[in-house]
């Protein structure tokens, strides 16, 4: 793994994938995982950082260290993850997110959304989200213009829940997902897989502030040759 300026801490990018492979299976319930070192090589970091994720990890009760034993996995439905909300995963589970900018613009609010905000006008950031290194999704999300006067791409980080949090002061609190069909839009880059116009599963998501107003508004491009919508209960 290697670093990227607008990237979470690395050992936050393994503890946040290791919980993706958690929920989606691919590492079950009471496994041993690999000795560290072995493991650090496999994942291609240093020992230290993945101790650092392994100890995230034990935090949140997702991993029981055992003296002279090992590392064993203990997984838990309400593990806390910076992309809890992030619903979409590779054909075989897990992957860990990343987001590619690619406009963000400040406009009147489209025709076709759903009500959300006081305000006339909002943000609206265009991304390219990969799982591991592979394109899989497309996201275009209407922030009210409300929350500020302009937002700084510089200032963006992997995820934008954490810059609402740490720049805007807003807490995405609940989502409410609607999955249907929509056309790949227009201002897809070449590398997303599916050509603009084609027919692909769209995910129109309404987001809830901490003061329970309606904050923010996106529609989600799904690659399903290569990716999946997934939503776990219970």
């Amino acid at each position: 793994m290697t670093a990227d300026r607008d990237a979470l801490p690395l050992y936050v990018q393994l503890s946040e994938m290791l919980i993706r492979e958690i929920n989606a299976g691919r590492l079950a319930n009471g496994q041993r995982l690999p000795p560290e070192r072995e493991m650090a090589v496999q994942l291609g970091t240093a020992v230290g950082t993945l101790r650092k994720a392994l100890a995230d990890l034990t935090d949140k009760g997702l991993l029981e260290r055992v003296q002279g034993s090992g590392n064993y996995v203990r997984a838990k439905p309400d593990a806390k993850s910076v992309y809890a909300f992030f619903r979409v995963e590779l054909l075989e589970g897990g992957g860990l997110p990343r987001a590619e900018l690619l406009d963000v613009s400040r406009a009147d609010k489209s025709v076709g959304l759903p009500d959300f905000g006081t305000s006339d006008v909002a943000h609206r950031i265009r991304r390219l989200r990969r799982l591991n290194a592979t394109p899989a999704v497309l996201e275009e999300i209407w922030l009210d213009g409300s929350y500020a006067d302009r937002l700084d791409p510089a200032e963006m980080s992997e995820s934008l829940y954490l810059y609402y949090r740490s720049a805007l002061g807003l807490w995405i609190t609940r989502v409410e997902d609607r999955v249907g069909l929509g056309a790949v839009p227009d201002w897809a880059p070449d590398v997303f897989g599916p050509r603009p116009g084609t027919p692909c599963v769209m995910v129109e998501r309404i987001s809830w502030g901490q003061d329970g107003a309606r904050a923010e508004v996106s529609r989600n491009w799904i690659d399903t040759d290569v990716a999946r919508y997934v939503a776990r209960l219970g």
